[in-house]
């Protein structure tokens, strides 16, 4: 992830401003967008041009527009579903995991699975032991749905679930939802971070006093150089 450091007469490597720039642009990307994705990055900025580099963070900056419009869409409805009330309960109202699979546009394996993680827990049919869902346990699959759109994780909502279920007010899943919010903004602003280093690493890379013959950056100034 870095270039070529020039050496010292005595073999000490002699690490420049894009060397320093080339670290901080990883280190911030790596929080924005995982480590494997940064080092990729990192990588194209050295070995490939530039538009590869545009069109990697392009990639990036897109996947975190969609987890915010996915957020935004789950928080909307979520509340919508939490807040709505259930009354006069019938046998009629009851749904099979293949009905509930259909409505959510889910295959019941994801159900069952829901089920073994306690996150969304049907009653079962005495004689044939088949999942039978309650209009109240059909309104925690809509929710649990609409929060794995969101981005959260099985183990997240394994701990959310049973507080949504005691408070059921919209206020606490909007609450729930913040987190995963911050998280998000939190990776955006390391993926600006990470681009302002990025865009130092460019400068410094196309600059006629920073660049020698064979593209590698070497230091403005030797005297300004420290061996490592």
């Amino acid at each position: 992830m870095l270039p070529p450091a020039t050496r010292t007469a005595t073999g000490y490597r002699i690490y420049a401003e894009v060397h320093l720039q080339s670290v901080l642009a990883y280190r911030a990307l790596a929080a924005g967008v995982g480590p494997t994705e940064a080092k990729k990055i990192v990588r194209a900025v050295h070995h490939g041009p530039a538009s590869q580099v545009l069109a990697l963070l392009d990639t990036a900056h897109a996947r975190l527009d969609a987890e915010r419009t996915d957020l935004r869409q789950a928080r909307q409805a979520a509340q919508a579903i939490s807040s709505e009330p259930i009354e006069d309960v019938r046998a009629s109202d009851l749904m099979s995991v293949s009905e509930l699979a259909a409505a959510l546009g889910v295959r019941p394996s994801t159900l069952r699975h829901w089920d073994a993680q306690d996150l969304v827990v049907p009653d079962r049919d005495h004689a044939r032991g088949a999942r039978r869902y309650t209009p109240t346990q059909v309104r925690d699959a809509r929710i649990v749905h609409q929060l794995r759109r969101a981005g959260y994780r099985i183990a997240a909502l394994r701990a959310l679930m049973p507080q949504l279920r005691h408070a059921r007010r919209s206020e606490d899943v909007a609450s729930a939802l913040a987190a995963r919010d911050a998280s998000i903004a939190a990776r955006s602003k390391a993926l600006l971070d990470g681009s302002a280093a990025l865009s130092a690493v460019l400068a410094l890379t196309t600059s006629d006093d920073t660049t020698t013959g064979d593209g590698t950056s070497a230091p403005r100034d030797p005297a300004e150089a420290k061996p490592a």
